[in-house]
This record gives structure tokens, sequence and C-alpha cells, in this order.
């Protein structure tokens, strides 16, 4: 199970060291049943500002399609909260990892009883499918350049041996081009095209593919019934999201203002400011520019994660007074 090539990359997730010392939220427990939630269920409509592009993960290079294939493919590293104001942190598939004292190996221990949509399990060996084809591309290589080597000493553990120490290792595993992928679904990869996530089945995430219009103007995605997150009551609390494609920054924000869309991605300023204007709608977003606004009766969106990961996000009605 060892793999050697002579190519460099680089992972994260915590640090601090391996044999000595662990890192990621391996918590299990469940949130406590509150009376009053708001139901589950309900379609999210999600206002894209370009058709994706790609939805296999490592050639998603563009927003639109990272923030559709991130809903279906997980990466290693991640941190979880479940819907309905839920405050934990869980740790993603990688329950939990620890690095050598120099930093230069880290081991991560993958969650049990999680398989692919296509019922692959998700074990040491699927995962070093999928590193296999990030050393070997150009694409993966450039998202991991400390990366030697990656082995499985045990069938739920994974071992990355760096060319030098990095600390902030399992943060580059969480970025969305490196969401994991079915070993099938990669044996049957188109060489041009990638994976063909319109077959079913290749990721582990929340939810799942189900079509998209031939012109790629909309693209819908359904529960993932099976999703492993839903026994540790992480969601997903919505049964649909239906993303539609509009170009002009204004115009995504008069389908945010009217009500055909709950969230308008990819918010320049001037159409943040616009959005922010309107008492009924919030912007969130990072430094690196992506804003969205949100309809109020949106919750659960992380405002600095980027990409957003929507297993987490539910409808609600808002109160007359918020």
């Amino acid at each position: 199970m060892t793999r050697l090539p002579a190519v460099a990359s680089a992972l994260a997730c915590a640090a601090l060291a391996l044999a000595v010392t662990g890192c990621g939220g391996g918590d299990d427990g469940e949130a406590a049943s509150e009376p009053g939630l708001p139901p589950e269920g309900g379609t999210l409509d999600f206002a894209l500002a370009a058709e994706p592009e790609r939805l296999d993960p490592l050639l998603a290079t563009d927003r639109a399609s990272q923030v559709v294939t991130r809903q279906i493919h997980e990466p290693l590293v991640a941190t979880l909260t479940g819907p309905f104001g839920d405050l934990r942190e869980v740790s993603g598939l990688a329950k939990n990892s620890g690095s050598s004292g120099d930093a230069t190996i880290w081991r991560f221990h993958l969650r049990s009883r999680i398989r692919f949509g296509d019922g692959t399990p998700l074990n040491a060996s699927a995962v070093l499918a999928n590193t296999d084809r990030w050393l070997a591309s150009a694409q993966g290589r450039a998202l991991l350049p400390d990366l030697a080597a990656v082995d499985a000493p045990q069938p739920d553990i994974v071992r990355f041996i760096l060319t030098g120490p990095d600390e902030s290792f399992p943060d580059q595993l969480a970025q969305p081009q490196l969401g994991l992928v079915s070993p099938r679904a990669l044996r049957e990869a188109s060489p041009v095209e990638g994976v063909r996530v319109a077959d079913g089945g290749s990721g582990t995430g929340a939810f799942e593919f189900r079509e998209q219009e031939p012109d790629a103007s909309t693209t819908v995605l359904a529960r993932n019934t099976s999703w492993w997150g839903t026994r540790l009551r992480l969601g997903p609390a919505l049964d649909q999201l239906v993303l539609p494609v509009e170009a002009g920054q204004d115009a995504r924000v008069a389908m945010l203002a009217d009500g055909r869309v709950e969230i308008a991605d990819d918010l320049g300023a001037s159409a943040a400011r616009e959005a922010r204007a309107d008492p009924l709608l919030t912007v969130e977003g990072g430094g690196d520019g992506a804003h969205f606004g949100a309809e109020r009766s949106v919750r659960g969106i992380e405002a600095d994660t980027g990409v957003p990961v929507l297993s987490g996000v539910w409808l609600t009605t808002v109160g007359a007074g918020e």
C-alpha cells in the first residue's frame, strides 16, 4: 500500500506532533434535542455568477464549479457544524490527525462506516487512489507542493511524508479541489473531462448530483440520504439545492431582493453595498472579495469559509422584529 512518487506536495489539519500529539475534533457527540426547531426540508435557490465548468473537484478551478462540487465531494480535512444553531465543531472524514516532532510526517485517522455514493468504502486505499492522482497531475502537485510520498500503515490511517516541515499541512488538505472521489469513478473518468459526476455516486458529501440543464444554466443537487454526517446530526437540513446562473451582479441582487433566490453568490463591493441596504438581506464573505448576499430566512452560512458548505444551512421563518 505504499506510494513513493518522486514529487513534492503539502497538506494540513493542525500543528503539533505525530507520535506525540494529535489534532482534529474527534467528538461524535450528538446535539441535544431541542423543542420548537424549524422543520428540515425545502429547496435553497443559490444564484451562481457563472456556469460551473467542471464538477470534477481536482479540475474545478473556477468558483462556481467549486461551490457545486464541494457539496458532493468532501476533502479529507474539514470542520462541520450542524443546522439550527448547533455550535459543535465536528471534524470531517479524518476524525483526527497528528504530526511527527518536526512536522514532516502527518498521520490522518479516518472515520469508520463511510461509503461513497456508489457503495465503495472510504478507507486508506480509497484515499491513496486520490493521492496517486494528485501526485501524477500538475493540478495536484500545485496544490500540495511539499508532498513527497503517501502510504497507509493501517486500513484506517493514511500517512503523508513531506519534503520539509509544514505545521499548516492539514489546512491544505481542506481545499475544495482536493475533494475525495470514489476509486470506481476515478477508474471510469474521462481523460479530458475528468470524473463524470452525472453517473452518480462519486462523492461522500451531503448532496448528490441530480441534473444539469444542457446549457449548464441550472444545476440541481439533492440530499444524500446516506450521508455519514446525518447520524451525527450535522444535516443536511435541505432536501434540494437549485443553482441557477446569472452573470450580472445587479441582476443577482435583484433576484435576491424579489425572492427568486435565497442566496446570490460572488458579489463585488458595489453589489454587496446594495444588498446591505436592504433590511431583509445580509451579506457574508471574507477578504477574498467573494461575498454573497442572503435572505434573512437563511441560517447556518459560515462567513469566512470562502466556498460555502451547505450541509448545515436551513430555512426558517424570520420574525418581524429581526
